[in-house]
């Protein structure tokens, strides 16, 4: 199960959550960083991540495409990335459910 951090997360967060959501990546790392949505979505889809966002365009994306990629989407507003981080270490069950629900194309976290 690995995550994709949208560029409105930081690249930080890849290493902050290594431990349990091993292999994950930031579109900084992979040369994404400023990519159209349809780039980003379809790197993800591709190569298997769930999509990871604060922004409102791919949780719409995925109402209207479904998945692959599933999008979590993080409704938290202006946090810390610690903070981030921790939600996302707090919720790990949901997110390991998601992941493993076929027919679930979108996870809100807040």
């Amino acid at each position: 199960m690995r995550l994709l951090f949208d560029e409105n997360l930081s690249f930080r967060l890849v290493h902050e959550l290594a431990d349990v959501y091993p292999n994950s990546a930031h579109v900084r790392d992979i040369g994404l960083l400023g990519a159209a949505d349809h780039a980003v979505w379809a790197y993800a889809a591709q190569e298997g991540f769930l999509l990871t966002s604060k922004d409102t365009d791919f949780y719409q994306r995925s109402l209207v495409f479904g998945a692959p990629p599933k999008v979590v989407w993080l409704r938290i507003g202006n946090v810390s990335t610690t903070a981030i981080a921790t939600l996302l270490r707090q919720r790990y069950v949901a997110v390991r459910r998601f992941y493993e629900d076929a027919d679930a194309t979108f996870l809100p976290l807040s």
